[in-house]
């Protein structure tokens, strides 16, 4: 429950109007800080979830292809610049983002991420940095604002930011995969889904 707990008192700052707009004043704070942080609020609302609930939704959620899509889907929505203006101008889909954010991206994705296999997951990783160079250079060639509520120069720094996270989750992830995970003589797990801790005494 100390998870739901904290998800959900996230959430309640995040919704705050001074924390909202504090973040919202800038593109990097809307962007690269408000929209994570209410994703984080979901994943740790999905982690307290009871293990009933949890059951009843992973019986939705094969493979965690279900809400892996779901995530993906929403993310994509909230990345797009005309949205991001959209929520700065209409209290429908301010309120739409907040609750789109924990409930379809940081839930399914808490769900579904130890179900996937390796490969899975491999596949979520490269699309995330393939995203995050697209919106990169987007934003960088872009001879106009894409988001009409930011200036051009704050456009230009999300841009420079979206490039170098790419290149540091890239990196991160070529290092981890020459670094062994376990000892040398052990034998490798076998690429199938992870179980849902709550549906192991099932």
């Amino acid at each position: 429950m100390k998870w739901m707990a904290g998800g959900l008192l996230l959430f309640g700052i995040l919704a705050l109007p001074p924390i909202r707009h504090a973040f919202e004043q800038t593109m990097a704070g809307h962007m690269l800080l408000q929209i994570p942080l209410l994703v984080l609020s979901g994943v740790w609302i999905g982690w307290g979830l009871p293990a009933g609930k949890r059951k009843a939704l992973q019986a939705m959620n094969g493979y965690g292809l279900t809400g892996l899509a779901l995530v993906v889907i929403t993310a994509l929505f909230w990345m797009l610049p005309r949205h991001l203006d959209a929520s700065l101008e209409g209290t429908a889909y301010e309120i739409g983002k907040f609750l789109s954010l924990p409930l379809l991206v940081g839930i399914p994705l808490q769900l579904s991420w130890r179900r996937l296999t390796a490969i899975g997951r491999g596949l979520v990783w490269s699309n995330l940095i393939a995203m995050l160079w697209v919106l990169s250079w987007l934003y960088l060639s872009a001879p106009v604002r894409v988001c009409n509520n930011y200036r051009i120069d704050e456009q230009a720094l999300v841009g420079q930011i979206l490039l170098l996270l790419g290149f540091v989750i890239a990196t991160a992830l070529t290092v981890r995969a020459f670094i062994p995970s376990r000892p040398a003589g052990v034998a490798a797990r076998p690429l199938s889904p992870s179980p849902d801790p709550a549906l192991r005494k099932t």
